[in-house]
């Protein structure tokens, strides 16, 4: 995730009256990710916070919210094709940080792209990169390095960069660690990493649906012409909002100033 300009940023929210409390293996003129440290302890204020900026976009200034259409991968997450181009081509992007493994809470649970979520196929889930990215995960601590696709969202832990499928965590080793360092090197994109995307805020976990329902409340009362929904998780609720447009501005603000009294916020690109 590449931030956007500080001072276009800040002309935009300009006049905000308060916080929103409702609580490396460097390669040379490579473009580079941000790490991703752990996110501030929360603010416990007892104040009226639920306010949005005053440079929130209106319905009138954006594009309704639409379905995020699907991003299919190869069968099996790569293709001969994306290891010849992997071979031939260095990283546009690096990012070091935390791998997990993850698998699906179901069968026939669909994965973020909108195919069926696939434990054999080389995927992985990343918070901020395009759908269907092509990356190769190299795990820090043994060498073992998988070529792979970004398929899902996640992980919605902090301080964890990408997650990875039972095929992929066996392929780089993160499988048998189950937390391990490993170096993201992006090769391809459908989309920029920079400029564009359609973005939201998720917020959790929490540990009752009650929770999730008492914030989503609040937030709808602050961002009024936002899509705020909250919805099950494996065990655990979340809460996300989309801003009018899925605006990357508006949501990277929201995320950067929202601090739940339980949980996180995660900036996450929808596309």
């Amino acid at each position: 995730m590449i931030a956007e300009s500080n001072s276009r940023f800040s002309l935009r929210c300009a006049g905000f009256a308060a916080l929103l409390i409702v609580s490396g293996c460097h390669h040379e003129r490579v473009a580079q990710l941000p790490q991703q440290a752990l996110p501030p302890r929360p603010v416990y204020a007892e104040q009226p916070v639920y306010a949005p900026p005053q440079g929130y976009p209106s319905q009138s200034q954006t594009q309704p919210l639409g379905r995020i259409p699907v991003t299919p991968v190869p069968p099996g997450g790569v293709s001969p094709e994306d290891l010849d181009f992997v071979a031939s081509h260095r990283p546009i992007a690096t990012q070091e940080g935390f791998a997990t493994w993850y698998t699906a809470a179901y069968k026939g649970r669909k994965a973020a792209n909108g195919q069926v979520f696939d434990d054999l196929a080389m995927t992985a889930a990343h918070r901020t990169l395009p759908m269907g990215s092509l990356i190769v995960v190299t795990n820090l601590e043994t060498g073992q390095t998988g070529a792979m696709r970004i398929t899902d969202r996640g992980p919605f832990v902090g301080g964890r960069i990408v997650d990875l499928t039972i095929a992929s965590a066996k392929a780089t080793g993160v499988y048998r660690q189950g937390l391990a360092r490993v170096r993201v090197d992006v090769y391809q994109t459908p989309k920029p990493i920079e400029s564009g995307g359609r973005w939201c805020v998720q917020i959790g976990a929490f540990r009752t649906e009650q929770q999730a329902i008492e914030l989503k409340q609040k937030l709808l009362q602050a961002y009024s012409d936002s899509n705020v929904i909250e919805f099950p998780g494996e065990k655990s609720y979340w809460v996300r909002i989309r801003p009018q447009g899925d605006s990357r501005e508006v949501a990277e603000y929201i995320a950067r100033h929202l601090h739940p009294a339980e949980g996180q916020a995660f900036l996450t690109r929808l596309d």
